[in-house]
């Protein structure tokens, strides 16, 4: 049984945890103790572990873990011509839990590509891995430009009408983005939103509206949005999309089931693969994937990231089997519902549970789909 597009049955969505000594060196460049080029050859060591770990477990497809990054989003998307960023703030609830305010993000001018984001970070991960696995890359998905901000997030000096140019122009910048990387050798790609699993939220829903955006016309939008990129998308790469409700140290920020963009996510989007969370109750039933068509995959995120406790084969397996009766097995992958350091925090979550969460992943999709 063939795999389409991803490279096996099981994956997993980017991040791990952080070692010590690289939290250590990230605070010391902080604060001016050390160079960023001290830095960099701190981050390479820990990467050359990452990798390695990776392989060691079994993976196919293998990621930096994000090392380099502090948020999963801001860290590329400052580097875009046209774009300021904040540095989210964390925020201490009444019952004592911490959240993750969101990050402001503002477009400012016309955006561009002024330089080659992931090219060496990519070049640096391709020298480590082995043969027959494939390096993955991860960048925050395009929407993130429009939907915490609406209208008002992006100047009308630049952009006096949206439509076409404000989003002709992003997905030109993805574009160039992607086409560096290919050129390097980068085969696989994968996007990260918030946005659309937002949309399922209707606290999110509401906060749209009082942006003055359409919570039912968003979806639809940010489909024509994303297949402008996907348009410029080099021949022979694979583009996957994973749909994140939020994962700053073990919390969550948005629930509900994905009914309300399903159609425009997996019908009308021409992504290649979707990473989509369903490790408990919020994400709904899977109802929603009978509007995945011939040809393209869900990678179903069933093992959480959020806690050490592991899920059983069992229930892992009768969960595939329900995704089976809306969408084709041979259409279904398994791996966790996020990565486990989405930012440089880190889940509340010990170093050896991602082994044997990533073991989990490999061994039960090894069994329901095979080796291939």
């Amino acid at each position: 049984m063939t795999v389409p597009h991803i490279p096996a049955r099981y994956d997993h969505v980017g991040s791990f945890l952080r070692p010590a000594y690289l939290l250590e060196a990230r605070e010391k460049k902080a604060k001016g103790e050390i160079t960023p080029e001290a830095l960099r050859q701190v981050e390479d060591k820990a990467i050359a572990e990452v990798v390695q770990f990776q392989q060691d477990v079994g993976l196919k497809s293998i990621t930096d873990g994000e090392f380099r990054r502090t948020y999963f989003h801001i860290d590329f998307l400052e580097q875009l011509g046209g774009v300021q960023t904040e540095i989210p703030l964390s925020v201490q609830l009444a019952d004592g839990s911490v959240k993750l305010a969101p990050p402001i993000i503002r477009v400012m001018d016309k955006v561009r590509h002024v330089k080659d984001i992931q090219l060496a970070d990519f070049q640096y991960l391709r020298s480590l891995v082995a043969k027959g696995c494939t390096p993955k890359v991860t960048i925050p998905s395009p929407t993130m430009l429009h939907f915490r901000g609406g209208r008002a997030g992006i100047s009308k000096d630049a952009y006096p009408e949206l439509d076409p140019a404000f989003y002709d122009d992003v997905a030109k910048a993805y574009g160039d983005e992607l086409r560096s990387l290919a050129a390097a050798g980068c085969t696989y790609v994968q996007m990260d939103d918030t946005n659309l699993a937002y949309l399922c939220d209707e606290k999110m829903r509401e906060a749209a509206r009082q942006r003055g955006d359409d919570p039912n016309e968003l979806p639809h939008r940010y489909a024509q949005f994303i297949n402008k990129v996907v348009a410029q998308k080099p021949a022979g790469m694979t583009l996957a999309m994973h749909l994140c409700r939020g994962n700053f140290k073990s919390t969550h920020a948005a629930e509900g089931n994905y009914e309300p963009v399903a159609e425009a996510l997996l019908s009308e989007m021409d992504i290649d693969a979707y990473f989509l969370e369903y490790d408990d109750d919020r994400s709904g039933d899977f109802r929603p994937l009978r509007f995945l068509p011939k040809g393209k995959l869900v990678v179903l995120g069933l093992v959480t990231t959020k806690f050490g406790q592991l899920e059983s084969k069992d229930s892992l397996k009768r969960r595939i089997d329900e995704a089976a009766r809306y969408a084709p097995l041979d259409q279904l992958a398994l791996s966790p519902q996020c990565g486990f350091s989405s930012t440089v925090h880190g889940n509340n979550i010990a170093v050896e549970d991602q082994r044997t969460k990533m073991r989990l992943v490999i061994e039960t999709a090894q069994e329901v789909w095979g080796d291939a």
